[in-house]
């Protein structure tokens, strides 16, 4: 992640739609587009630009993992359920990675969760796991690239296991919100109340108290659906250490 998610530098009401780009242009996923020229030439062909919607359905538990994707903007996000039907987020994915890391594991890779769109923006670029299996057999940069984004992944939900389970909710509503912002490039972005209960593991009630907290403190504003983020600084000082362990993983990532 990098500061391409200040709300400095980007326009809070204008995210990234699915425009037409030159043929040969890298796309926006940050793990395509740092590929040493002749290695993404190589893999281009078996990518597919396909655009991203609310809540669409990327992989359903116990399914084949047929593609992966490569988010070029937005915000993915993988969860398991529990028997009383409870969701809860396991991980999140944005431009910085891609979807469908089981498959880097094995070829026959089952979902394990649900892995939907939560926040749209722009589009991913889709590739038949045949076809990424492949690449990864050629080795070089991508192999290295796919390897050390699973490490990260790993190291994501270890610290928001931990997280989850220690630290209070405001402080992980922070965490969350500053991860979000980090990979929409913006300042605004639709945001409900049930999907931030499911990421938080809380009831909706509470996340009225948070937002309204968040709020009063004049860190975000929230209304109908639309997050808001006023002062980042303030959510910084307001999350958990958390945030910067993980920050700190997907920098070393883009090294």
């Amino acid at each position: 992640m990098n500061a391409r998610g200040s709300a400095e530098r980007s326009e809070p009401d204008e995210p990234r739609r699915l425009a037409r780009r030159p043929e040969y242009a890298r796309p926006l996923n940050r793990l395509l587009a740092a590929l040493p020229a002749a290695e993404y030439e190589r893999l281009r062909p078996a990518l597919k630009t396909v655009p991203i919607r609310h809540k669409q359905v990327l992989h359903s538990p116990g399914d084949p993992i047929r593609h992966v994707y490569f988010p070029n903007g937005g915000v993915a996000s993988i969860t398991t359920a529990l028997l009383d039907g409870t969701l809860v987020e396991v991980a999140t994915v944005g431009d910085e990675g891609f979807v469908g890391l089981d498959a880097f594991f094995t070829a026959d890779a089952i979902a394990p969760g649900e892995t939907l769109i939560q926040i749209p923006d722009t589009s991913a670029e889709m590739m038949d796991v045949e076809a990424f299996r492949n690449q990864l057999a050629y080795g070089g940069s991508f192999r290295d690239l796919i390897g050390r984004y699973a490490q990260v992944v790993i190291a994501q939900m270890m610290q928001s296991s931990a997280c989850n389970a220690l630290h209070p909710v405001l402080q992980r509503c922070a965490r969350w919100l500053l991860m979000t912002h980090d990979r929409v490039h913006h300042s605004e972005f639709h945001l409900s109340h049930e999907f931030l209960a499911v990421m938080l593991g809380v009831q909706r009630p509470t996340v009225s108290i948070v937002a309204a907290t968040f709020q009063d403190a004049g860190l975000i504003r929230y209304r109908r659906g639309r997050m808001r983020i006023l002062n980042r600084e303030g959510l910084e000082a307001s999350a958990c250490e958390c945030y910067s362990t993980i920050r700190a993983h997907f920098n070393r990532l883009q090294a």
